[in-house]
């Protein structure tokens, strides 16, 4: 890592590897390309390292204890975004995204550096928490690593690290209660603050009146996510306080790396040591392979059988010797690896075995020639939407993540059926949904029809794998889902 300060030991150096990582995906988002990415990694890193040797050489409090900090990687994504405030300001602007532009120069920027007491509350209640306690809980809600590999790297026993790390979240929710009352506050608000303590502490339906008050609070909203430790909003409140800007965009991202390191979000292959073998999951797999192998074995000799000719009766199959045999026009098609468009053309083999249908791909021949003329004839030109009862090109999945008063996250999962070279993702919105940020893709939108291409690192897809991207969004009004997904032009059916 050129530019970057050396390890002063081993341990140290593990920790820059880790720290990096993290600072050059929120150091993507905030900037317009590759190399500004780099240049504010590097000089936030270099800072953000500065700033936490500093405080851990500090002097010490009467009490013995030091002074309160954020963990090493919440630090080094703060420096990101003081060190983006100061290309800002010296004029570089230009190198950073522009909607964070407009966030630095806005109220909300303010709030991370006006009076202590009225910065975000989860900024002030994981820095209110020791270093260990800190650590566990960013670690397993925003870096989305597993419990395990979290409590292995802090030194925690694995068998009580789950009642750890739930103290750790009671804890932290103390702290942000005890910062909230603290916080100034008109007379509103403070009295919906017991009330808001209280029905943040279980799963019970907020009263019509307080959850009027939230959608139209920022402060006391921001206080019920702290506060509410059920309902997945906790990693959200963390990303978003401690961060700002992109913060959701942040942990979107961390989520997808997370996955990718641990074996595409295998459940336990984290746990497992390089070259342990997994008896009970390979031993699964390999009957499921080979069942479906006798499947396919099965069907295609049923096919075969099917485009025999039948002179007689079911005595006579077999018996005929090879050359007394009419050949079929065309063996048996080797069975494909994804489904694909119709030809525009027939094979010429196709006029010697007129009466005889070929065989179809999909095993459902009245469904796959529903839509097409008589003779054979088919245009490749006319798209038609695809239907439960057709092999579409690609499924799509709309998952709304989160979604606030006046916008929304969500992502986008799409498996196709062919391989990709590179691909664009279109769709509608019903209501004006307007897309503010992407990651995973670069957007454009024209009035409600939304384009989201590839980016360079992810844009082959193998055939029957999935592409996925995320993005931040605002509504008004209404926020339906959107409508007529289509990859690279060719209509996507909804995933099941």
């Amino acid at each position: 890592m050129p530019d970057l300060p050396t390890p002063q030991d081993a341990t140290e150096a593990a920790l820059f590897s880790e720290c990096w990582d993290a600072v050059l995906a929120y150091a993507d988002l905030c900037t317009s390309g590759s190399t500004a990415a780099a240049q504010l990694g590097r000089e936030a890193f270099a800072h953000g390292i500065r700033e936490a040797r500093a405080a851990e050489t500090g002097p010490v409090r009467g009490t013995a204890r030091r002074p309160a900090r954020l963990p090493r990687i919440p630090l080094l994504l703060t420096s990101v975004r003081t060190t983006a405030a100061a290309w800002e300001e010296e004029g570089q602007g230009h190198k950073l995204d522009p909607d964070l532009r407009l966030w630095l120069n806005s109220d909300k920027a303010a709030r991370y550096t006006g009076p202590p007491l009225q910065r975000p509350l989860a900024l002030r209640g994981l820095r209110d928490l020791q270093q260990a306690d800190a650590e566990l809980l960013w670690f397993t809600e925003v870096e989305a690593l597993p419990l395990s590999v979290v409590a292995r790297r802090l030194g925690l026993d694995p068998a009580g690290a789950a009642e750890e790390l739930q103290q750790v979240r009671t804890l932290f929710r103390d702290r942000c209660h005890r910062n909230h009352l603290d916080t100034p506050m008109d007379a509103r608000c403070r009295s919906y603050a017991r009330l808001l303590d209280a029905v943040t502490r279980s799963a019970a339906e907020t009263p019509g009146d307080l959850s009027r008050h939230l959608a139209t609070c920022v402060q006391c909203a921001e206080a019920a996510a702290c506060l509410r430790l059920h309902g997945g909003a906790l990693p959200g409140a963390l990303a978003g306080g401690v961060i700002g800007w992109g913060g959701l965009a942040y942990l979107e991202r961390r989520r997808r790396a997370a996955e990718v390191r641990l074996g595409a979000g295998r459940p336990g292959s984290a746990d497992k040591a390089a070259g342990e073998p997994e008896d009970g999951e390979q031993k699964a797999r390999v009957a499921r392979n080979g069942l479906l192998v006798a499947a396919v074995l099965v069907s295609v000799l049923a096919l075969g059988v099917s485009l025999m000719p039948f002179g007689g009766g079911g005595d006579d199959l077999g018996a005929s010797g090879g050359a007394d045999r009419q050949p079929v026009a065309d063996p048996a098609p080797p069975l494909p690896s994804a489904p694909s468009l119709p030809p525009a053309t027939s094979k010429p083999a196709d006029r010697t075995t007129q009466g005889t249908k070929r065989p179809e791909k999909s095993g459902k021949p009245e469904a796959r020639n529903r839509h097409t003329e008589p003779q054979g004839t088919s245009s490749s030109t006319e798209r038609t939407e695809p239907d439960e009862s057709s092999d579409p090109v690609c499924r799509v999945e709309y998952d709304l993540v989160n979604q606030w008063p006046d916008g929304f996250q969500a992502t986008v999962t799409v498996t196709s059926a062919e391989a990709l070279d590179s691909w664009r993702v279109a769709w509608s919105f019903r209501d004006g949904q307007k897309v503010g940020q992407m990651w995973d893709a670069s957007v454009s939108q024209d009035g409600s029809r939304v384009t989201a291409t590839a980016a360079d690192y992810n844009k082959s897809v193998p055939a029957g794998g999935d592409l996925a991207f995320g993005f931040l969004a605002s509504w008004h009004g209404k926020n339906s889902p959107p409508y007529d997904f289509e990859v690279n032009g060719h209509a996507c059916a909804k995933g099941s």
